[in-house]
């Protein structure tokens, strides 16, 4: 995971990443040492939750949780650990205590956690609109993050929506990973019916290269007096 994080913070080092980081991987030494690691890797924020440590999604059934004080405990030591390092990362309190123990030991969780230091709620499986006006009342002004899995718990709520409840984020976790399962189940479907997989014909080796930064590096080659790419980089032009 956090090598993961790593390299994600470090595509775009201006853009701010959220993480997830589970259960934070263990007992408050775990959890100071997730939180660390995540800030140096160049982690803006990541959200900590309250399943045992064998945990499984939040959209699906059968979720078991730890108790109050455990989770408050892995909040604090997040909270401890970034003022120990000096960093400015987010933490971000998870509940997934909605679905099998209800509204209102959700919002006692988060409450708690909150009065542990953490700088974000995140109620997991908001299950309808109505649910996610009151829970950003009951909490003003704490900022809270709101999770949009499409066709999961939640109804679907649009960015601009979420604003006018109040919420501070929205995070899409399905946003990319969704159409690049579609795309590549398209393209392996061509592959094995026409033998090949049907490209556009703008997506050459070049431009994905570009895509993960070549125009940067040969700038950068340049500046430096390096001769990398002196032969050109398109094997199309003479």
């Amino acid at each position: 995971m956090r090598a993961n994080a790593e390299m994600l913070a470090n595509l775009s080092p201006s853009t701010p990443l959220i993480c997830d980081a589970d259960t934070g991987y263990g007992g408050p030494i775990m959890v100071a040492r997730t939180t660390e690691q995540y800030a140096r890797s160049g982690v803006a924020g990541f959200h900590i939750e309250d399943q045992v440590q064998t945990k499984r999604c939040g959209h699906l059934a059968g979720k078991l949780l730890v108790d109050t004080e455990t989770y408050t405990s892995r909040i604090r030591a997040a909270v401890q650990a970034r003022q120990r390092i000096g960093s400015d990362i987010v933490v971000i309190a998870r509940t997934d205590s909605l679905q099998g123990h209800g509204y209102e030991e959700a919002l006692a969780r988060l409450r708690a956690a909150r009065d542990a230091g953490a700088d974000v709620g995140f109620l997991e499986g908001v299950s309808s609109r109505e649910m996610a006006k009151q829970v950003v009342q009951d909490l003003a002004p704490w900022p809270l993050l709101l999770n949009m899995v499409e066709h999961g718990a939640t109804p679907s709520i649009s960015a601009a929506e979420a604003r006018e409840m109040g919420f501070r984020i929205i995070i899409f976790p399905f946003a990319t990973i969704g159409p690049a399962l579609t795309a590549m189940r398209e393209g392996l479907e061509r592959l094995k019916q026409l033998g090949l997989p049907g490209l556009d014909k703008e997506l050459t080796p070049q431009a994905l290269f570009r895509a993960c930064g070549l125009d940067e590096s040969v700038k950068l080659d340049a500046e430096a007096g390096g001769v990398t790419f002196e032969g050109g980089v398109d094997l199309r032009k003479p």
